[in-house]
């Protein structure tokens, strides 16, 4: 790990690893606000850091500058490992957040792994948000996807099959897998059209799915605190677009359709686990970019 800063060695029960990164994983910074609450909410404290020096391109991902006490100070693009107990669970968790790294992709991952390896980490979990034809005004819809058929089955989760462009969070899960820890990728399906983060609902969604799998008390009012000004923001966008207002009547109907037809396509929420996760990696495939404004 010769890029990692052990600040201190956590004693830890069993840990699940959940990591999620600004960026191209990151559609409407739900993935990374849903980590940050979580992290925040159960008291996490860093205890590892990794240098930026060799895998960040600093033109693009530029440092940014703040004053400390009236001294001007350079903030470069951080990654932190954060540990947090959870007293009433079999597993506590370790927390990873930063941004998506622009270079050495393998070393970077390798890093992660190599530390939650040697911390006996025994699930990795990723977290992202990606940007879909969905409309705002239904709930946001989770894709949860295991990286082999056990955990799938003792989780009731379908498999990723998916082949095409990835971030550093199919890396990770890659990396975790081949050094033999059990993965699991959860991904947030936000509304394409709509350029707002952070979105509340999206990270309040990411939370109940990890709540799902991993049983917490995370405490997300902050969050709903949140919803009423975006709600309002996203209000006066549509109003002042009437072709944007009609685009997602037609995305409602859509929704609709699929979800009241029984002799139809069932919507998104009510598809069979791997069915779920093959359209959202079509969208993965289609959109490469990983969205379209």
């Amino acid at each position: 790990m010769d890029h990692t800063t052990l600040i201190r060695r956590p004693r830890l029960r069993g840990p699940v690893l959940l990591a999620a990164f600004d960026g191209w994983n990151d559609a409407g910074e739900a993935a990374t606000t849903a980590i940050d609450a979580v992290g925040d909410g159960l008291g996490a404290e860093t205890f590892a850091t990794i240098d930026p020096e060799d895998f960040y391109d600093f033109q693009a991902t530029r440092p940014t500058v703040r004053l400390v006490d009236g001294h001007r100070q350079v903030e470069w693009p951080a990654v932190e490992l954060r540990a947090a107990r959870l007293p009433a669970a079999e597993h506590d968790l370790i927390v990873v957040r930063g941004h998506e790294p622009n270079l050495r992709w393998r070393t970077f991952a390798g890093e992660i792994v190599e530390l939650a390896a040697d911390l006996r980490v025994e699930m990795v979990v990723t977290v992202g948000a990606l940007l879909a034809d969905v409309p705002h005004t239904r709930p946001v819809q989770v894709v949860s996807s295991a990286g082999d058929h056990d955990l799938a089955e003792r989780l009731g989760l379908g498999i990723s099959r998916y082949e095409g462009p990835t971030g550093i969070l199919g890396v990770l899960g890659d990396l975790a897998t081949a050094e033999g820890i059990p993965t699991v990728g959860l991904w947030a399906a936000l509304p394409h059209y709509l350029n707002l983060a952070p979105n509340p609902w999206g990270a309040m969604a990411l939370i109940q799915e990890l709540r799902r799998l991993l049983p917490m008390a995370v405490d997300t009012s902050a969050l709903a605190g949140q919803t009423e000004a975006f709600d309002a923001a996203v209000a006066e966008l549509v109003e002042e677009n009437p072709e944007l207002a009609g685009y997602i009547e037609r995305l409602e109907a859509d929704s609709d359709e699929e979800t009241d037809d029984e002799e139809g396509s069932p919507g998104l929420a009510d598809l069979p686990p791997e069915e779920f996760v093959a359209e959202v990696e079509r969208y993965l495939r289609d959109h490469p970019g990983g969205s379209r404004n």
